[in-house]
């Protein structure tokens, strides 16, 4: 029995972003991107959110700090509010380690580079 994508699509995680995780497929939008880096929060896949970062600023992630806030968290939800050709509005539930109730609201924006999409960055509200 597969698990539900944790990107609330309505297949399993096996056919939706763990393709895109496991580097057998690039991710074919933004949005698609999105939702499973989501995923890679979730399942602390710190190698794929790295690489799926635009190059230009890779430079200022720390694979610990992204790994520590993945695994501190417990991810509930993703909520797409729009997406356009190059970005997606969305939030992201989870709660912390103490237990308290978090909303990420971001409209991120990617760039198609050699074949593939990458996150560039993203204003949050």
């Amino acid at each position: 029995m597969f698990k539900d994508c944790y990107c609330g699509s309505s297949t399993s995680f096996n056919e939706c972003c763990e393709k895109f995780i496991d580097s057998s497929q690039n991710a074919p939008t933004p949005e698609a991107l999105m939702r499973s880096r989501y995923s890679a929060y979730a399942t602390q896949a710190i190698d794929y959110l790295i690489s799926t970062t635009d190059f230009l600023h890779r430079q200022f992630l720390s694979k610990n700090e992204i790994f520590d806030w993945s695994k501190n968290n417990q991810w509930k939800k993703l909520e797409i509010l729009k997406a356009t050709t190059n970005t997606v509005e969305f939030k992201a539930y989870y709660t912390d380690s103490n237990n308290i109730s978090h909303i990420h609201y971001e409209i991120s924006t990617f760039i198609f580079k050699n074949e593939k999409w990458y996150y560039v960055d993203g204003e949050f509200y």
